[in-house]
């Protein structure tokens, strides 16, 4: 236990004996958010439970893109949403922007509106539980809103590990939801999905934005090409990392 954590639990358990077993709990692999309950994120606190990811430093980069770019008045979709932490802490900090989010985890779905209602942007983001790679979600939403050009920015944050790789993972990563992890064979999956799937649903101008692994900027850059994007840019992380494509259409 790092002296961190240790303060954070002390924070958290005040009494010895929950403390101790909160401790336990620690030594044994639980992540401490799951632990503690909420996380920290951007500038916003977040409810979390072992039903969704654990925010994470790298994510916030999708956010500030999202912040930079959505143009006033903006509308965002914000696919396999878990807490909600991108699409909320974007409309936290863009007062202007509304938008859709979704899920197919009806615990995600409910901690997400939790999460909304808590960081008073529910009024401007509506949170559907559904299967982002579920066709009949694109025609739900063209129906919804009686058109097909919908939002300016569809950001995610999906699945991207590689299925061989999930059991090497740290007892703490493997603790979160494998749903949430697993991105099938070449860790492509929902990127295929989606870049076949969404761009009908871009306004003119409008661009893809995801959360990429640090070695698939290539695999993407070839992937976006192959669904007809006019350019593919990537951004690195705070560690130097490939760690976002900015896909055009």
């Amino acid at each position: 236990m790092t002296e961190q954590e240790r303060r954070i639990l002390r924070d958290f358990f005040e009494d010895d004996n929950s403390f101790k077993t909160a401790a336990v709990r620690l030594k044994a692999g639980e992540p401490l958010a799951y632990i503690i309950g909420e996380w920290y994120f951007r500038n916003q606190t977040y409810k979390v439970t072992p039903d969704v990811l654990v925010p994470r430093p790298d994510t916030e980069l999708l956010v500030e893109q999202l912040v930079l770019i959505a143009p006033d008045n903006g509308y965002i979709l914000d696919l396999c949403t878990g807490s909600g932490c991108i699409a909320i802490s974007t409309l936290c900090e863009r007062p202007d922007l509304r938008g859709d989010a979704v899920d197919i985890s009806r615990p995600a779905v409910q901690i997400a509106g939790k999460n909304a209602e808590i960081n008073g942007v529910a009024p401007r983001l509506r949170i559907i539980e559904a299967d982002a790679e579920n066709p009949l979600l694109i025609s739900y939403l063209q129906n919804y809103y009686n058109r097909n050009q919908i939002y300016d920015i569809i950001v995610s944050n999906p699945p991207y590990i590689r299925t061989s790789v999930i059991e090497s993972l740290s007892l703490q990563v493997k603790s979160e939801p494998r749903i949430a992890l697993d991105g099938g064979v070449d860790g492509m999956r929902y990127y295929r999905a989606f870049l076949k799937m969404y761009p009908p649903l871009l306004k003119k101008g409008g661009v893809l934005l995801f959360e990429i692994g640090y070695d698939q900027a290539k695999q993407i850059k070839a992937l976006a090409a192959s669904y007809g994007a006019s350019g593919c840019e990537i951004f690195k992380d705070y560690g130097g990392n490939d760690r976002v494509a900015k896909i055009y259409f």
